[in-house]
């Protein structure tokens, strides 16, 4: 009689081995993020719009908010689209007149984010993108809603 279960005991820790080495590299940031060509990813993962009030793109190398402002927004609804790759997630706290008015977030995997905003008056809005797990990097775009 043949004894297999220590042939399949071995099969069973090789592919669970490989299994495991697989989902950790899937896990893993695209390539080094300080080196991406971010205007060329933004074009890939953001919709192409008219329209847009404010975007911005690029790298989160440390956890410094960048922080970017359109002087007059009329008042009214917005669509505010965003990216990110790299892993975890990025934060965009968007504010008018110096109000903060919505907080979302983007997990870093490369999909589309996409909240509903309501700028109350017209005013200056601004945009400070931020994260704890960079490096990464981000793409958003804010445009009157239905557009």
């Amino acid at each position: 009689m043949l004894n297999f279960s220590s042939t399949w005991h071995r099969m069973g820790l090789f592919a669970f081995a490989v299994g495991s080495l697989l989902a950790i590299s899937a896990c893993q940031a695209p390539g080094n993020v300080a080196d991406a060509d971010v205007p060329a990813w933004k074009e890939k993962v953001l919709p192409a719009v008219s329209g847009t009030v404010l975007e911005d793109s690029g790298k989160i190398l440390n956890r410094e908010p960048l922080v970017k402002e359109a002087s007059s927004v009329a008042a009214g609804s917005y669509t505010l689209t965003m990216a990110c790759d790299g892993g975890g997630k990025a934060f965009f706290a968007v504010s008018a007149a110096g109000k903060q008015i919505a907080d979302a977030g983007a997990a870093c995997n490369g999909s589309l984010e996409v909240v509903k905003i309501r700028v109350p008056d017209t005013a200056a809005v601004s945009i400070s993108t931020s994260s704890v797990d960079a490096p990464l990097i981000f793409a958003y775009q804010l445009v009157p809603a239905g557009k």
